[in-house]
């Protein structure tokens, strides 16, 4: 990470001082000061679309090694996921046993949901960040190149039950392959002898999954080093300055909730969250680093189980937690929504904020397979509540930035619900 920001920031200079040439003479015969200035201003648009360009190029050469790496996680997920699942699933046994996990395992993200939305709107209009920086509006023009994707009911029944598993599998849809993954386990664990072969062969299937992963994971810090370097060649460490108040306020309220509300959940189920956090630092430092929570989940998997909690319930909480409890996702969706609220001078009223809360509660499920979900999902936020749906062009320059905190956030969080299903369940670690 840190050869990353000395050497992306070391090139970003590099293209912004390579001076563009250009003929002078002509500009200065131009006697009119109007016209002259207006050349001046159209030159300095051009140079400064030139060294974008040129940015843009560079960093491609660099984010190659981060998407060889989120490739290579990407190909280990779907099958870890189904053989994991479908053994916890096996091994808790009848349809009873597992509606009761997953009843307490809903029960859980529902109330890790509210919680973060709440935060994320309690930091957003305390601190109000919008109404303070000033920041330049974008041009109402402008496409900002995301997808307003409002998810509905139907949308959501589409999206959960599988056409087909080979489909899903192919697409990397979490939540599809849990749904057959539930009812695949409870058949095969029902048809008594018969089904142990097959059990025993998923269960072959994901130690040889989870050696795959530590093949992979040799490759990561080279995965970080590209991500890093490629982020920081386009952006600079410049558009941290303009930001810094935004970046604050965020990073302040994602560390209110790891340390702060997710310590008082641990210490109520008597977890020691100390060391919770000790056992899953790896995967939380390579999901900031990447910005993906993704590239993080098989190591997760790895980490909770040796922390002692057993594989039937990190097999079965973790993946549905990738669908339906991702935390700091969840919290930067009101955040976000009203920060460009605020920054349009747009008021929403306090009933409204209640309301849009109840909203992300349901719409913010089942959107972890899209690409840049967050985005996605608040897309559809302002143009429900008629703010203008450029205003994402305020988050997109540290967006990056923003989604490696989120991402770390949502690791620590499914770790926890992991552990709360567990005590639940009685277990001791």
């Amino acid at each position: 990470m840190i050869l990353g920001l000395l050497i992306g920031f070391g090139i970003n200079k590099y293209i912004t001082n390579n001076k563009f040439v250009y003929d002078k003479s002509k500009l200065e015969s131009i006697s009119n000061l109007v016209i002259k200035k207006e050349a001046e201003k159209s030159i300095k648009t051009y140079e400064e679309k030139l060294f974008k360009a040129q940015k843009k190029e560079v960093a491609s050469y660099f984010s190659i090694l981060s998407d060889i790496f989120l490739h290579l996680i990407k190909m280990i997920i779907a099958p870890l996921v189904l053989a994991v699942l479908v053994i916890g699933v096996a091994k808790v046994g009848d349809f009873k046993s597992v509606g009761r996990i997953g009843l307490k395992t809903l029960i859980y993200f529902t109330s890790a949901t509210i919680i973060a939305l709440a935060l994320g709107l309690v930091i957003v209009n305390i601190f109000e960040p919008g109404k303070v920086m000033h920041l330049d509006l974008p041009d109402n023009k402008i496409e900002t190149g995301i997808q307003n994707n409002s998810q509905t009911s139907k949308n959501f029944i589409d999206h959960v039950i599988p056409e087909s598993l080979i489909r899903s599998m192919a697409a990397n849809d979490i939540l599809p392959i849990v749904v057959f993954a539930l009812f695949f386990g409870v058949a095969a664990s029902g048809v008594g002898e018969h089904g142990k072969p097959i059990i025993k062969a998923f269960e072959s299937l994901s130690h040889v999954m989870f050696k795959v992963t530590n093949f992979v994971m040799n490759f990561a810090p080279i995965g970080v080093f590209g991500a890093i370097t490629a982020v920081v060649i386009q952006q600079g460490l410049d558009v941290l300055g303009g930001y810094l108040y935004l970046i604050l306020c965020f990073f302040g309220g994602l560390f209110i909730f790891v340390f702060v509300i997710l310590l008082i959940i641990c210490y109520a189920f008597k977890i020691n969250y100390i060391k919770l956090l000790k056992d899953i630092k790896e995967p939380i430092l390579l999901a900031f680093s990447t910005a993906s929570s993704e590239s993080a989940m098989p190591k997760t998997i790895e980490a909770l189980e040796k922390h002692g909690i057993s594989n039937r319930i990190v097999s079965f909480v973790l993946p549905l937690g990738y669908s339906f409890n991702l935390d700091g996702s969840i919290m930067y969706m009101t955040f976000a929504t009203v920060f460009i609220a605020q920054s349009y001078g747009i008021d929403i009223s306090m009933a409204d904020q209640i309301k849009m809360m109840l909203i992300l509660l349901i719409t913010s499920k089942g959107m972890a397979g899209v690409p840049r979900a967050s985005l996605v999902v608040i897309a559809g936020m302002l143009t429900m509540f008629k703010i203008p749906a450029e205003g994402l062009l305020l988050l997109l320059a540290v967006d990056q930035l923003l989604d490696m905190g989120r991402s770390a956030t949502n690791v620590v969080g499914n770790a926890v619900a992991s552990a709360v299903v567990a005590r639940l369940e009685g277990e001791k670690f």
